[in-house]
């Protein structure tokens, strides 16, 4: 019987079993569940149909590697023959700051049987842990940063390679990677998303071959400051297409392509444009190639010549809103919004007086009403004879209704400057529009089949809101309906939703919010109305249909 000292310390030992356990007990697709449970389930089936599980992986601490071997198969786990670690030995290099020569790590493998009988691995890193490398030892078996699920790509393809990465990438953080050049496979690592860090919830994906220009894209994406960095540096994005707006660079790109003559035509200094049409590319805004330099598609939605234009907003995003985000912190502190802090008055107010502000604030409103587009699609105005549109601005949706709908009319009412700006978009259904002057928390038309609230109530708080809607119930007919457009923000937070930076940009300047469409339902049924269905709109807007109450 053997007398000597274990190489493997106990805990390890336990940790091992336990890895071996953990995948006997798993397979494909029970590991995609469990490592990637924020995946649904289409997507899981879809990943699962191009992976299948290779190992289960962990990593321990012996003093030397001599002798872990026997000491793994006097417990009846029999390895492989060692091969050196690479990515292993990197990544713990860089997160500790150990010199790569300091380093030994070697990798042993033991077969195990899947829960569907089918051969699988436990991959055991094993690093030679001396004293002065113990801090290491106790910060990876608190954290597990390298236990892992790993998954391998049955078929090397870029394309799909591409299309896996950026599938998990969705739910999963990048957390490094590298070519193994003993094994001739790219080795991608994931991280859960939310920081939770259970038990292997790690996940590697290795394809054979090496792919460098995506295995650079996705170390890149792995530094989690580089992404900070990109977020920080929004404020810089937005000066710089709202400069763009103003030079009305994008109007002359449409003709002009090489750098003399648009610095000629937007009065600026050659190299100094230069660099914001090298951001602007990198934005995806221009496109350059070689010394010349042309609109993209996104770009085009700048030029002022457009039905539509975006550049309105580019100026309000970039002019007013932006001075008001500087105060964006008092905001969060007292809960009023930061526009008022900084400009002395509501930003109804402030824009009703400017009368240039006012015509901006407008076109700056028309340059969202793509989200109008899909309201007469999902729903039918043809039993309609008159609709009423509260607060309607500029009467852009009105418009669309009518002229979908020409046997309808139309009451567009809102603040007289607001309806003296409506009166040039609603020329051509004239004769079938009422411009009434008033305010919503008093009175509406009482005359009104449908009745439009589109852009209203994220402007204002509940109370406005319960006040607003309140009137609409005392004057709307029995038989009328209500029509509510608004951004609806995701009833759990890990949806992507326009609504959410919308709820901050309404804090942070009307003192109103973005709310989930349980909440509208609430304010509604609180105002004595029942919501029929909801339908999607573009720009991540929908249309709440409600009807009175009995």
């Amino acid at each position: 019987m053997s007398t000597a000292t274990p190489v493997l310390a106990a805990v390890d030992l336990a940790r091992v079993t336990a890895a071996i356990a953990l995948l006997g007990g798993n397979d494909t697709a029970t590991v995609l569940a469990a490592a990637v449970p924020s995946l649904d389930e289409d997507h899981r089936a879809a990943v699962a149909k191009h992976v299948v599980m290779d190992h289960v992986a962990l990593l321990i601490f012996p003093e030397t590697l001599d002798g872990l071997a026997e000491d793994l198969a006097a417990q009846g786990i029999q390895v492989s023959g060692m091969t050196p670690s690479v990515v292993v030995r990197e990544r713990l290099s860089s997160r500790y700051g150990v010199p790569l020569h300091e380093l030994t790590v070697g990798i042993l493998r033991t077969p195990v049987t899947d829960r569907n009988g089918m051969p699988r691995e436990v991959e055991i890193f094993a690093m030679v842990t001396p004293p002065e490398l113990a801090h290491i030892a106790e910060d990876e078996r608190r954290h597990g940063r390298e236990n892992h699920f790993a998954l391998s790509v049955r078929r090397p393809d870029p394309t799909l390679l591409r299309g896996l990465r950026a599938t998990i990438a969705t739910a999963m953080r990048p957390d490094g990677g590298g070519y193994n050049g003993y094994e001739n496979s790219t080795i991608l690592y994931f991280r859960d998303a939310h920081g939770t860090d259970p038990a292997f919830r790690r996940l590697e994906l290795i394809c054979a071959g090496r792919f460098t220009q995506l295995l650079a894209t996705h170390q890149r994406e792995s530094c989690a400051g580089t992404e900070l960095l990109r977020l920080l540096t929004g404020a810089w994005a937005t000066q710089a297409i709202a400069t763009a707006a103003e030079l009305r660079l994008l109007d002359h790109l449409e003709t002009i392509g090489d750098l003399p003559d648009l610095a000629a035509a937007t009065g600026t200094d050659q190299h100094s444009l230069l660099r914001l049409l090298r951001y602007l590319t990198a934005l995806g805004v221009v496109h350059t190639s070689g010394t010349r330099h042309s609109l993209t598609e996104l770009g085009a939605l700048l030029r002022s010549d457009l039905a539509g234009s975006m550049r309105p907003l580019a100026l309000m995003y970039g002019g007013p809103f932006y001075q008001s985000f500087a105060a964006f912190t008092e905001a969060v502190r007292s809960g009023g919004e930061s526009y008022a802090k900084v400009f002395g008055t509501h930003h109804f107010e402030h824009m009703a007086a400017d009368p240039d502000l006012a015509e901006l604030f407008h076109q700056s409103m028309a340059a969202s009403n793509a989200m109008f587009a899909g309201v007469t699609r999902v729903f039918d105005f043809s039993a309609t004879r008159t609709v009423v549109d509260v607060a309607g601005g500029n009467g852009e949706l009105l418009s669309r209704v009518l002229r979908a709908n020409p046997a309808l009319h139309g009451v567009l009412m809102d603040r007289p400057h607001a309806l003296a700006a409506a009166q040039a978009r609603l020329a051509d259904v004239a004769d079938r529009v009422t411009l009434v002057p008033g305010d919503f928390t008093e009175s509406v038309p009482g005359t009104g089949d449908v009745y439009l609230l589109s852009r209203v109530l994220h402007d204002w708080d509940d109370e406005q809101c319960s006040t607003i809607l309140a009137t609409c119930a005392r004057n709307m007919p029995a038989h009328a309906e209500l029509l509510v457009i608004e951004r609806l923000l995701p009833e759990s937070g890990g949806a992507d939703s326009l609504a959410i930076p919308w709820d901050i940009h309404m804090l942070c300047n009307t003192g109103g919010r973005e709310r989930t469409e349980s909440h509208y339902r609430a304010l509604l049924a609180d105002a004595g109305f029942d919501v029929v269905e909801t339908h999607a709109l573009p720009l991540d807007a929908h249309l709440v249909r409600a009807r009175r109450r009995g």
